[in-house]
């Protein structure tokens, strides 16, 4: 079953079990894959699905954070609501030791020698840990490595 059957089925389940709080964040969710085949002109596979609930998570990471600085608990805690719906399609994360693993066969496989070769190690990698790592902590372990 793929990724988009998998999310319908969710929304459907959603709405019999009349979960209004799980129904609207899978339905954005639904919407923003939309946009997004609709932009791109062609249909979405699991990569590109799990690409858009990466991005949805992180932007929703982003807004409970300034909503907790402007002392909106409310909003912080409805943004975190969402984030918990939305990691449960992700795959699952990587162990600091499988991402470890990958790290340095990438260095390896693109014989990486500094920092210039950044963009091809994150090219290498980028496939592999998508929606499994924080690329932003990537990226800072990868600049650690090639420095």
């Amino acid at each position: 079953m793929s990724l988009k059957d998998q999310l319908s089925e969710q929304q459907k389940n959603a709405m019999r079990a009349k979960d209004k709080a799980r129904l609207g964040t899978l339905r954005m969710l639904m919407a923003e894959i939309k946009q997004k085949e609709i932009d791109s002109r062609e249909t979405l596979d699991d990569d590109g699905i799990i690409a858009v609930i990466t991005k949805m998570v992180k932007q929703r990471k982003d807004a409970a954070g300034q909503f907790e600085q402007a002392g909106r608990q409310d909003l912080a805690d409805n943004e975190r609501q969402e984030i918990v719906v939305l990691q449960e399609f992700l795959p699952q994360p990587l162990t600091e030791a499988e991402l470890d693993a990958l790290l340095t066969q990438a260095i390896a496989d693109t014989g990486a020698a500094g920092m210039q070769d950044m963009g091809k190690v994150m090219a290498v990698l980028k496939p592999q840990i998508q929606g499994r790592a924080d690329m932003g902590k990537v990226s800072a372990i990868i600049k650690a490595r090639l420095a």
